[in-house]
């Protein structure tokens, strides 16, 4: 008997591995399809190496796991058991005495697998790809486009440098130029340096750090006359001919720099659960000792006496602030007056500042509550989403990509439409963290249980008349009571 259990397991995961590896790899293109259309004009024209290319598209396959990762295993459940079905070997199974609990079993422990899997990864690995991704994409965003001179316009991509050409063409070198004009503003003189050419080659330097030019038969003019002695100013330019002349144009402000990614480690997205629960510490102190010391501020200028048994040799009349106002002269009335509306302004103003102060940390501390939850929702769907999958494949008996694919996009599409509400309604405070984060949740569970059973008890989950029959039956018996 255990030898059986053994080879049906097998068989079991022999079957699901497949459609899971292959829809994993669909929906992870798809995902950096995605990707690629949308930051696409910020990568064309760059000249960017494929090193780059290829670490930028690795780090960004590395963000989507979380996303493509639920969705293959929903997918391929559904395909694994609709194939099952299909082919008839869910009868067969049935018929051996293998119920359809014991047939999903090893598909359940694997994906009590990938969602451990799934979790380590979010907490520890995905953090530190959404770092280096982000940074990277920063830098590749900044970045130059790479230097494209084209014929009859002037280029100044290149700081304080003015080239035209009237025509270019392949060379062995690099490209033959035609009448080529290179203007040099490194004084912020205007126009004082010129340097024109027949023609030319222009190539890069092996590190593609610098532009040069082999210009021939051409002159090179300079306006000095700032630089000359008011006696000598009768000759202000000097020209330069040449037949040969060797021009170098600094082309570091086109390299890739790196930025720091220490300024991108304080967004939610590149920490794991233990920063974000430090962090969500920080700022409630943070709050907390700021309010306190906002409400200080408030009666800072104020002197309270907690004394109120002093012993007074002399009575005194109780005067109140209308009479005693009233009393004073008009110059006095008027600057208390004064007093007491800017005194009244700066309170005002500055509680208008606290509490965009505030209100600024408490989202900050919302998304930090966002990312902490969605850290475990990810994982949790892998589980979700197979007993979506693989109950429904029992039920359709459809395998392939046809009907499969159209219910798992449907049902994937539900809950990530759930899970972005849930998200939104967190962050504008309409639903605590706890609840809101785990909307899609909070739905699919009992759907799950549901679309189980029907499975387990081979009930015709889409079957219209199900549902109609019971409708049906009471409007059958309210008719034989109004009849008799």
């Amino acid at each position: 008997m255990s030898l059986f259990v053994k080879t049906y397991a097998k068989f079991i995961l022999k079957s699901y591995i497949g459609p899971f590896i292959a829809t994993f790899l669909i929906a992870m293109f798809v995902l950096i399809m995605q990707f690629v259309w949308k930051y696409i004009d910020d990568m064309l024209g760059k000249g960017l190496e494929w090193q780059v290319i290829a670490k930028l598209l690795f780090y960004i396959c590395a963000g989507l796991v979380p996303m493509a990762l639920p969705l293959a295993v929903l997918l391929s459940s559904l395909m694994t058991f609709g194939n099952l079905g299909e082919n008839n070997e869910l009868t067969a199974f049935k018929a051996a005495g293998i119920s359809l609990q014991r047939v999903m079993k090893p598909l359940i422990i694997t994906s009590i697998l990938l969602s451990i899997v799934a979790f380590l990864f979010a907490n520890y690995l995905l953090p530190v790809a959404n770092l280096k991704g982000a940074s990277l994409l920063y830098d590749i965003q900044k970045k130059k486009p790479a230097v494209n001179i084209k014929p009859g316009i002037f280029y100044n991509e290149i700081e304080n440098i003015t080239i035209r050409i009237k025509d270019k063409t392949p060379h062995p070198k690099g490209e033959m130029l035609q009448s080529v004009m290179i203007y040099n503003h490194t004084n912020n003189r205007g126009n004082t340096m010129v340097t024109v050419a027949d023609s030319g080659i222009m190539f890069l330097s092996e590190d593609k750090l610098n532009l040069h030019f082999l210009l021939y038969n051409g002159a090179q003019y300079e306006d000095n006359k700032e630089e000359v002695r008011p006696p000598e100013r009768k000759y202000p330019f000097t020209v330069t001919q040449f037949s040969e002349n060797h021009v170098k144009l600094d082309l570091s402000a086109f390299k890739l720099n790196r930025t720091d990614e220490e300024l991108f480690k304080e967004n939610v997205q590149m920490m794991n659960m233990k920063q974000l629960a430090q962090n969500m510490d920080s700022i409630k102190m943070q709050m907390q000792e700021s309010r306190m010391e906002f409400l200080k501020s408030l009666h800072r200028g104020y002197r309270l006496y907690s004394d109120t048994n002093l012993n007074f040799t002399r009575s005194y009349t109780l005067l109140n602030f209308d009479s005693l106002i009233s009393a004073l002269p008009l110059t006095d009335k008027n600057r208390i007056l004064a007093d007491a509306q800017n005194h009244t302004r700066s309170m005002v103003s500055k509680a208008y500042i606290k509490r965009i102060e505030f209100e600024n940390r408490r989202h900050y501390f919302i998304n930090h509550q966002i990312e902490w939850h969605k850290k475990l929702t990810f994982s949790l769907a892998c589980i979700l989403l197979f007993f979506i999958g693989a109950p429904l494949g029992a039920i359709i008996r459809k395998g392939g990509l046809g009907m499969p694919v159209v219910v798992s996009v449907v049902a994937f599409l539900i809950y990530y439409i759930l899970m972005t509400i849930g998200e939104q309604m967190t962050a504008e405070e309409v639903l605590p963290a706890y609840i809101g984060m785990w909307l899609a949740t909070l739905f699919f569970v009992p759907l799950c249980i549901f679309i189980t059973k029907k499975a387990i008890s081979d009930a015709a989950l889409f079957n219209a008349d199900t549902y109609l029959e019971p409708i049906l039956k009471i409007l059958r018996l309210k008719k034989q009571k109004t009849n008799a």
